[in-house]
């Protein structure tokens, strides 16, 4: 079996992949979203020739090829592009085993994933913000959710002036003690006052609290971990395995949050859950919005013993995810169920292929770089 074909299908925000083999078999992945454009050339031109051609059963070692060899080009639009082979190239393994991608990733370890609902608004008000995390409690049964505070990368500014320190009293007299509560700074503070932040929080009973610093400055955010109580969690931005090591190995958090799309695929993004679970620390897969990559992260989260909390599930309409795959997951009483179908278990809606622009690769037209370890 070889990889006979790399396609993407571009509409909007979303660039969906769909690799097929010499034997007519296909899968389906996705790159990271937003700025498509981009991301599609990279995958094009310096990602796809390492694949096609090649066995996907060796899927992790082509994947390692080929970053070793587009090292001056470590980038996030290496990576988003990545993730788009990877992913469908894990589905055609999935598909040819007959198996879902979690037994393919060392099995099952739980049968449903407990969810949080993730705001990712700071327009709000916090009366508007706790009347819809109320709603979706009652809806879909969340038990846990996430607010924004401060600002991204914000430098100690708020959406507008005392928002943090009105939203974070008032979401937990709204929501009551039983149901768990957390926040996301996305970088907005400095240690002095992300420590400041953090012990309102604590106050308050909070879950855990996300970012509190920029998320580069590792040493910042070691410093807020140490001085704090409630588990501060960081690494979405983050794409370097070596920084997800040095991470972990200064516990610079308390829950690490790689993202599939960011950083990859699922090849690496386990990589980062194996180093979190040999380090004791949970975690929880960075995922925002309702395209393909919150199939991909359940099924990593399913068979990832370090994923043992909450997972992420992003509360803002994402119409733009609309019409490209079926069928589209459902929180039921707070939890994901693991799928059991091959693969991902997805099908492209045929009208988005119609009408998405594409763009194929073929083995039959790719030139190997001479420096790869295949030229001849």
């Amino acid at each position: 079996m070889r990889i006979e074909s790399i396609e993407t299908f571009v509409k909007g925000k979303v660039a969906v992949v769909r690799v097929r083999t010499d034997d007519g078999v296909e899968g389906i992945g996705q790159t990271a979203p937003f700025d498509v454009e981009v991301t599609v050339q990279v995958l094009h031109t310096m990602v796809a020739p390492f694949f096609l051609g090649r066995d996907p059963w060796d899927l992790e070692a082509l994947v390692d090829s080929c970053l070793r060899y587009q090292y001056k080009y470590p980038g996030t639009f290496m990576l988003r592009a990545m993730c788009g082979v990877d992913t469908a190239l894990w589905d055609v393994l999935g598909k040819v085993a007959g198996q879902p991608v979690h037994k393919l990733l060392g099995g099952r370890v739980r049968d449903s994933v407990p969810m949080y609902a993730s705001s990712m608004s700071r327009a709000v008000t916090p009366q508007q913000e706790a009347e819809r995390m109320q709603r979706l409690a009652e809806e879909n049964g969340f038990r846990c959710g996430k607010v924004r505070i401060g600002e991204e990368m914000g430098r100690d500014v708020d959406a507008w002036p005392g928002r943090t320190e009105d939203l974070i009293p008032y979401m937990r007299e709204a929501m009551g003690e039983d149901f768990d509560l957390s926040a996301d700074a996305n970088g907005g503070f400095s240690v002095s006052r992300a420590i400041r932040v953090g012990r309102l929080l604590e106050d308050h009973g909070y879950y855990h609290y996300e970012e509190p610093c920029p998320f580069p400055e590792i040493e910042n955010t070691a410093a807020v971990s140490a001085a704090l109580d409630i588990p501060v969690s960081g690494g979405e931005q983050d794409n370097s395995l070596a920084q997800f090591h040095r991470m972990l190995g200064m516990r610079a958090v308390d829950v690490v949050q790689p993202d599939v799309g960011y950083i990859g695929g699922i090849s690496r993004a386990r990589k980062v859950a194996q180093l979190a679970e040999i380090a004791g620390i949970p975690c929880t897969p960075h995922c925002s919005n309702h395209s393909m990559l919150q199939v991909f992260t359940l099924h990593l989260a399913a068979a990832m013993p370090a994923c043992s909390q909450y997972q992420e599930w992003g509360i803002e309409p994402t119409t733009w995810t609309d019409e490209i795959y079926e069928p589209m997951l459902r929180v039921v009483a707070g939890e994901l169920a693991v799928p059991s179908e091959p693969g991902w278990g997805l099908e492209l809606v045929p009208q988005f292929v119609r009408t998405a622009e594409r763009r194929l690769s073929s083995a039959r037209e790719v030139l190997i770089p001479d420096r790869s370890p295949w030229a001849v």
